[in-house]
């Protein structure tokens, strides 16, 4: 059986490609369509698929749902502004009655339904629907919450708890806003944050917050995204049934390390900082060794022009043992 594969083009190539601010991709349905008609070009350069217009990804509303303040720079990535002050803030969290009332979430359902009008075919999202508990813990409260866990762990699991069950009603809001039939499915939990905490706190502080989301969003399939996990917590990934971990960018584990130690299927990822740093002969090593590996996907992007000829020439190794 061939190495599956996938390649796309980044949403900030997309937006300096066509000349525009990364911001507009969020909140301009004009700009949007007329960047991903001019992406259609590149995407034939290289020789993929366009890429459908949709919003923006990084947006966080599930967080801003909460009352959290999203800072949307013009060229670059959103960022929130934490939340929660004090470990106190904590007993005062509620979930709104209205998880869609938020003014980012209204004005980026106002923006889809322009896009939607000018494009039918774009896809049905204003940005990915959560981050995973932990990192919602970090995003609402910022670097604090990484020592809470020693120092008032009855807060700390209060405040998981909180965020694994707000990002599954959240979750449920906007699908049914969007049309989406809420029933069993695949379900991908992105938690980055989750592994800063060792083995120890790891079983008792993200494990029964990733099993409250998999479940009420009714998973038939589990799949993780994690950047920070090292050798010793991919036995963990077995104890919540996790089907398919993807450690994208993650500098702890390598291909080898997975194809041992990983309970479950895998994903890799050629990064960034590879496609730039090495020659297309080295990429091209680069790719025989990762399919050695036996990854369920090995996926890279085209982040920037210079980067083209790169791409192509991985496409062509990538085709050649799909």
């Amino acid at each position: 059986m061939g190495q599956a594969f996938s390649c796309g083009i980044s949403e900030s190539f997309i937006a300096r490609y066509a000349g525009i601010e990364m911001v507009k991709l969020h909140f301009d349905a004009d700009a949007i369509v007329f960047a991903y008609e001019r992406a259609k070009e590149i995407a034939s350069s290289i020789g993929i698929e366009p890429p459908v217009p949709h919003l923006a990804g990084f947006a966080y509303p599930h967080i801003a749902s909460l009352g959290c303040e999203i800072v949307f720079p013009q060229d670059s990535e959103p960022k929130p502004v934490p939340l929660l002050k004090s470990p106190q803030d904590i007993d005062k969290l509620s979930e709104p009655e209205d998880y869609l009332a938020a003014p980012l979430i209204q004005k980026r359902l106002e923006t889809l339904k322009k896009l939607l009008d000018k494009s039918p075919n774009a896809i049905r999202t204003i940005g990915h629907l959560y981050e995973g508990p932990v990192t919602t813990a970090m995003l609402l409260m910022g670097e604090p919450f990484l020592t809470l866990p020693y120092d008032d762990p009855e807060r700390a699991h209060k405040l998981l708890d909180f965020c694994a069950r707000s990002a599954v009603n959240y979750a449920n809001a906007i699908r049914k806003k969007l049309g989406f039939l809420i029933s069993l499915g695949p379900v991908n939990i992105p938690d980055d944050f989750a592994g800063l905490f060792p083995p120890a706190l790891f079983e008792e502080f993200v494990l029964p917050y990733w099993e409250i989301l998999y479940s009420g969003m009714q998973a038939t399939k589990r799949h993780l995204h994690s950047e920070l996990l090292r050798q010793d917590h991919l036995a963990l990934l077995k104890k919540v049934k996790i089907d398919i971990f993807d450690p994208s960018a993650d500098q702890y584990v390598t291909p080898e390390i997975l194809k041992k130690s990983c309970p479950c299927d895998f994903t890799l990822l050629i990064k960034e900082w590879e496609i730039d740093a090495l020659s297309i002969k080295e990429l091209e090593n680069l790719y025989e060794r990762y399919t050695a590996c036996r990854p369920r996907n090995i996926s890279f992007w085209l982040c920037f022009p210079e980067h083209e000829e790169k791409i192509i020439a991985l496409l062509k190794k990538a085709r050649s043992m799909a």
